[in-house]
């Protein structure tokens, strides 16, 4: 037998050749081959194929993201964004939206209407019937019916059919009724041709989540509903959106109106102005804008403004929310760094080439939303886009905005610039400590700019003052003793830790500096020993602004310093309201009762008495501020401690006074009202 008869014989492998002294291998016999076993209870009868909408009820995951409250909700948009295709469009100029005690949501439009003539290719069908109970069918992949909509999918509003309990379409076209009822997806009935109607087009949608689908019990939050129809107005300055809802789902405490008209021609512009109303703004103008032809096969408007904040950027495509962003959102970025950058370079501002996306986009509040033929999103629920050309059609239409905007101002080009750069060179200060870290193992310790150290090399004896913005901070620097007085301006009101997730505290640069001037770490890394400062004195303007900051920084430490309160390292400082002046007598009031009590004591019958009101800690005499409030000889301080046996119900406070749940400080007003007396307001 050959080599290769053997191989093909069974021996599984061909070995090296023999030599004489070498005895032959015994002979191998083939392995015996287990036989398979077949069985016969999987057969093709096993073979389960799903027809029609019976796809989504099975895995409704796959086409909404989930069951909950916020794949419930998603139901709604892909309704309301039909209508909304049909106002861009130009078809319709008016969406009503109507919530119904019975947990009825309707849909109504102007536009022209689902076609209602027998289908094509389903004779016997609809085609208002093939839309309905059809996946991927619908008018939006021929770019004749629709030049921009929202997504290609075709599954919408037949994914809202099968996971209602009952849908109820009906159609307004040349001057007739039609009406169709569906139960999870299956049509009860043909098209019903119900009459004539002279004043009448559009489409009406009216359907009932299943309980099947999302439990029992759920139901439409109105004000959840409410923003998503305000957004899609001001996405769009053509449409009004009408709104209504059963009276019976609003509670008291419930700021909902139950109904409202949406309408807004300024578009973004109005929308950021509104999302910023209470933020300081770096510069006072919006940069703003829109373009119809931002390349061959879109259209982009944009509002942007940069404050003293977290940023963000709300997106859009086709009216549709994009939070995850997208491939537009990369282009709207690229233009605002790079229009910077040039700016720069045109001003010979050197340290521009520092900057990057990060730096530009960190305290910007951005809305972005582009129209595009054909896009392309990550998954069904549409939350990032994917279309490559949307970053070369954002980029386009935004950078030569921004540039001739840039350019036309340069007092406020040059703040924004400035404000970016300080934001890079944080940035890199941070990126350096990282690196120090890493390469050494004893740190080289490093202290926030604004801190004005104190001389003692040990803590003993030593207080660190927090005071509000930099006008104080001069004060205090000057009234202060140098050998164990330490001074920290802060800027305005700091983060409110009770409501803000753990990104957002890492990422504040007034804590960051407060954490890093303090250096005994914060929660399991609080290091008692490490801490600089034996007191820690918050030291606040005398008025309700000052006793906010107060609020919000004792609620830091109580949540990241718990152990500093416990050590008896935690002070308020009490400075003084009013100064009250007769003759070669000077004393000072801490509030409106102590200057009425002196008034009544000590100056009781005399004339002429001088009384002024401090506005802030940064008005007063370096020399008055350290007799009245940093002077250990002479101020009054509080100190913070909490009772241990109180803990939990200190928590429960802290939670209902600085949380995120308003309804909860309003309960608090309410229960505690009696007890508020001589307000002024």
């Amino acid at each position: 037998m050959s080599a290769k008869d053997d191989l093909f014989a069974g021996n599984a492998a061909v070995s090296a050749p023999m030599t004489q002294d070498e005895p032959a291998p015994a002979p191998q016999k083939p392995r015996p081959v287990a036989p398979v076993a077949v069985s016969d209870d999987y057969s093709a009868a096993d073979i389960e194929v799903l027809e029609g909408l019976e796809p989504v009820r099975r895995r409704p995951g796959m086409y909404i993201g989930g069951t909950d409250e916020k794949a419930l909700h998603h139901l709604f948009a892909e309704v309301i964004d039909n209508s909304m295709d049909e106002a861009v469009a130009g078809h319709a100029t008016w969406i009503d939206v109507s919530l119904s005690g019975d947990g009825y949501l309707t849909i109504t439009d102007n536009g022209r209407g689902i076609p209602v003539d027998p289908h094509p290719k389903f004779k016997d069908k609809s085609a208002l019937e093939v839309i309905m109970t059809t996946l991927h069918a619908g008018g939006k992949f021929d770019s004749k019916v629709y030049e921009t909509s929202g997504g290609l999918h075709g599954v919408g509003i037949s994914v809202v059919n099968a996971l209602s309990e009952e849908l109820i379409v009906e159609v307004a076209r040349s001057r007739k009724l039609y009406r169709q009822i569906f139960r999870r997806g299956h049509a009860q009935g043909p098209l019903e041709l119900v009459g004539d109607t002279q004043n009448r087009r559009g489409t009406q949608v009216s359907f009932k989540p299943d309980d099947q689908i999302f439990g029992k019990g759920a139901k439409f939050v109105p004000a959840r509903l409410l923003k998503m129809a305000r957004s899609k107005a001001y996405l769009f300055g053509g449409v009004e959106i009408r709104w209504h809802c059963a009276p019976e789902l609003l509670s008291e405490k419930d700021e909902t109106p139950a109904e409202a008209v949406f309408h807004f021609p300024g578009g973004l512009r109005d929308f950021l102005n509104e999302r910023l109303t209470k933020e300081r703004r770096v510069v006072d103008d919006v940069f703003f804008g829109r373009t119809d032809n931002a390349g061959k096969h879109g259209s982009v408007e944009w509002a942007v403004s940069w404050f003293a904040g977290d940023g963000f950027v709300s997106s859009y495509c086709n009216t549709v929310p994009t939070p995850e962003g997208g491939t537009h959102e990369a282009g709207f970025r690229y233009a605002l760094l790079r229009g910077l950058k040039a700016y720069g370079e045109l001003t010979n501002n050197k340290k521009a080439s520092i900057i990057t996306g990060d730096d530009v986009m960190t305290s910007a509040g951005g809305m972005l939303s582009v129209f595009i033929r054909e896009p392309e999103f990550v998954g069904q629920t549409k939350d990032k886009l994917a279309t490559n050309e949307a970053t070369r059609i954002a980029e386009t239409a935004v950078r030569d905005a921004f540039d001739h905007w840039l350019t036309a101002s340069p007092n406020q080009a040059n703040k924004l610039l400035e404000w970016v750069i300080d934001r890079a060179d944080e940035r890199l200060r941070r990126r350096q400590e990282k690196d120090v870290a890493r390469k050494t193992a004893v740190r080289k310790l490093r202290l926030p700019g604004k801190l004005a150290d104190c001389s003692a090399n040990q803590s003993d004896g030593t207080e660190l003052f927090i005071v509000e913005g930099d006008s104080a901070g001069g004060s205090a620097k000057q009234a202060r003793n140098r050998s164990n007085q330490a001074v920290l301006p802060l800027r305005g009101k700091i983060l409110n830790v009770a409501n803000a997730g753990r990104d957002k505290l890492v990422a504040n640069q007034q804590l960051a500096d407060l954490i890093q001037a303090l250096g005994c770490g914060t929660r399991s890394q609080y290091r008692e020993s490490d801490l600089r400062y034996e007191k820690i004195v918050i030291m606040t303007d005398a008025d309700v602004d000052g006793a906010h900051i107060a609020s919000l920084l004792i609620t830091f430490f109580y949540r990241e310093m718990p152990e500093l309160i416990r050590g008896g390292h935690l002070f308020l400082a009490v400075p003084p309201l009013y100064r009250l002046s007769q003759g070669g007598k000077t004393l000072y009031a801490r509030d409106d009762a102590h200057k009425d009590e002196l008034m009544d004591t000590v100056f009781k019958g005399k004339s002429k008495v001088e009384i002024g009101r401090f506005k802030g800690l940064g008005e007063m005499l370096p020399a008055q501020l350290k007799e009245t409030t940093m002077d250990p000889s002479k101020r009054t301080m509080l100190k913070v401690v909490v009772e241990e046996e109180a803990v939990t119900d200190t928590n429960d406070t802290v939670e209902r006074l600085m949380g995120n749940k308003p309804e909860a400080r309003f309960r608090f007003i309410q229960d505690n009202a009696e007890f508020a007396e001589d307000l002024d307001i």
